[in-house]
């Protein structure tokens, strides 16, 4: 698909730039401080897409690579715990809502201890944080509007190797 839609520039430069395989100060705040996250695991052909919630600190960054939390009591169908116990393979996904708009994705693989659940992250990144509300305020993102630029289409790694079809490409720039 990155070939097929002129993105695979984009994406390499992304990964070589973006991609962590270690916690950065500023996951580690995300994480803290967030109340909820979404947790996606599968097993037998399963996938699944969980809200994890509780108060800021439920989820703890317990090494420079892994986090972990303590599963509360839901519905007693232990979707997640289940999938992991069969699959550890998991991604994680913290946003904030409250006009900061910030996106962190983790990949990695999971150990279940009882209730306890700790993901050794072999994939950590900041994603674009475009199409994100305010729901605070019910502000709709300002990236709806197809003429408005996110802040990273502007690196100077990034702006001159956009794809062929990006409404933010700049005249001139390199189709390398």
């Amino acid at each position: 698909m990155q070939d097929e839609f002129d993105g695979r520039r984009v994406a390499d430069v992304l990964a070589t730039r973006r991609r962590h395989d270690a916690f950065w100060p500023d996951d580690i705040t995300l994480i803290a401080t967030a109340p909820f996250f979404f947790i996606a695991t599968g097993a037998e052909g399963a996938m699944d897409c969980s809200f994890k919630g509780g108060a800021p600190g439920f989820v703890r960054v317990v090494s420079e690579n892994a986090l972990a939390w303590e599963e509360a009591d839901g519905n007693s169908m232990y979707l997640t715990l289940g999938n992991l116990a069969l699959n550890p393979a998991c991604g994680l996904l913290f946003m904030r809502f409250d006009g900061r708009a910030l996106r962190l994705r983790v990949r990695g693989h999971a150990v279940v201890e009882g209730k306890r659940v700790t993901v050794t992250a072999t994939d950590i990144f900041p994603n674009c944080p475009r199409y994100i509300p305010d729901l605070a305020t019910g502000t709709p993102s300002p990236y709806l509007d197809p003429s408005v630029a996110p802040e990273w289409k502007s690196r100077d790694y990034i702006r001159d190797i956009l794809p062929r079809d990006d409404p933010h490409k700049r005249a001139g720039s390199s189709e390398a």
